[in-house]
């Protein structure tokens, strides 16, 4: 029941922010887990996501994307937002559609030239109860 709340909130959410008046900028990306709670065994399972941003001001980005898992569990789609407290540190929230969970992460994002960033993200899964970090690239399209 808090789950469908906290996703329902979340898509109300973000539906004030998509009436934008202006063009902005997109960013793709994508990272993998490097450690996870849930994890038994090392190389036992592997989880990758994919996401692209789109920037309604410029401290704030809503996500669209996907989480896949080498297991046999359901690959989801993740729907959710991210603030910049600066050009590098941000938080982030996120729901994944599919795997019924929700996270929240808080990451660095640092600039390897003007449109290529490297990401570290600490994520935590609120129905796994597991927390995650992860490394990735993003890419802003402008």
């Amino acid at each position: 029941m808090f789950r469908k709340f906290l996703l329902t909130s979340l898509c109300c959410a973000c539906v004030t922010f998509i009436h934008a008046q202006s063009t902005h900028d997109f960013m793709v990306g994508g990272g993998f887990d490097l450690l996870k709670t849930d994890n038994h065994k090392l190389l036992n399972k592997a989880q990758l996501g994919l996401e692209a941003n789109y920037f309604v001001v410029r401290h704030v980005g809503l996500t669209v994307g996907t989480e896949l898992w080498t297991t046999n569990q359901k690959s989801s789609f993740v729907m959710g937002a991210r603030w910049y407290a600066n050009d590098n540190v941000f938080a982030r929230f996120r729901g994944l559609i599919g795997a019924n969970d929700a996270t929240f992460g808080a990451g660095y994002s640092k600039a390897m030239d003007s449109n290529l960033r490297f990401e570290g993200i600490g994520d935590y899964y609120i129905g796994a109860g597991a927390f995650a970090i992860r490394i990735g690239v993003s890419y802003v399209l402008k």
